[in-house]
C-alpha cells in the first residue's frame, strides 16, 4: 500500500525541512513542495492562478501515486483551510492510498525568531511575519493531526510524521 502524506503549515513553521528529512527516513519517497508549482515573479494571487497551481500540483502527485517505484509521496503547502485539503484529495486518483494529513504547529515566539532569522539572511520578504501569524491559529481547526515543531528538530519531528 502506497502512502500519502500531506504536511501543511504556516510560512516559517518548518514544511520543507521536516518533508527533506521525510524523504529521507521512509523508504521509496517522493517529495514536491507545493510552492514549486507556483514560484513566480511577481506572485500573482488570482482565481486563475489559484486554478492552475491546483492542476499543477494534483497532476504531479496523481504521477507520483501511479509510478510504481514510489511507496511515500510527501507533499507540503501552506494548505491553512479544510477546503484547499479536500479540493486536493477530491482530485487525485486515491485506490490503495493510506493518507495522512498532517499540520505542522509552533508558538508565536519560534516563528517569530525563525521568520526574523530568514528576514536577516535575505530569504524571506518583511511582510512575513504579519501574514504567518495571522494563519498560524487556523491549523488548529483542521481535521488533521497536529504536531508542535517548537521545541523539536526537524528529525524528530519527521519520526513523529513517520510513525502515522
Amino acid at each position: 500500500m502506497k502512502h500519502l502524506y500531506l504536511i501543511g503549515g504556516t510560512m516559517g513553521v518548518g514544511k520543507t525541512t521536516v518533508c527533506q528529512k521525510l524523504k529521507r527516513l521512509l523508504p521509496n519517497s517522493v517529495f514536491l513542495d507545493g510552492d514549486w508549482c507556483w514560484d513566480a515573479d511577481p506572485f500573482q494571487v488570482t482565481d486563475e492562478t489559484k486554478e492552475m497551481v491546483l492542476d499543477n500540483i494534483c497532476h504531479l502527485l496523481n504521477n507520483f501515486l501511479a509510478c510504481s517505484v514510489y511507496e511515500n509521496v510527501i507533499f507540503c503547502w501552506v494548505m491553512h483551510q479544510q477546503e484547499i485539503i479536500d479540493d486536493i484529495l477530491e482530485r487525485l486518483k486515491m485506490e490503495d492510498i493510506e493518507i495522512h494529513t498532517v499540520s505542522l504547529l509552533c508558538d508565536r515566539n519560534s516563528l517569530c525568531q525563525r521568520l526574523e532569522k530568514d528576514i536577516a539572511q535575505g530569504i524571506r520578504q518583511a511582510d512575513i511575519e504579519e501574514r504567518s501569524l495571522a494563519r498560524l491559529s487556523l491549523y488548529k481547526q483542521l481535521n488533521t493531526a497536529k504536531i508542535d515543531t517548537s521545541q523539536k528538530n526537524p528529525e524528530e519531528i519527521a519520526g513523529i510524521i513517520a510513525k502515522l
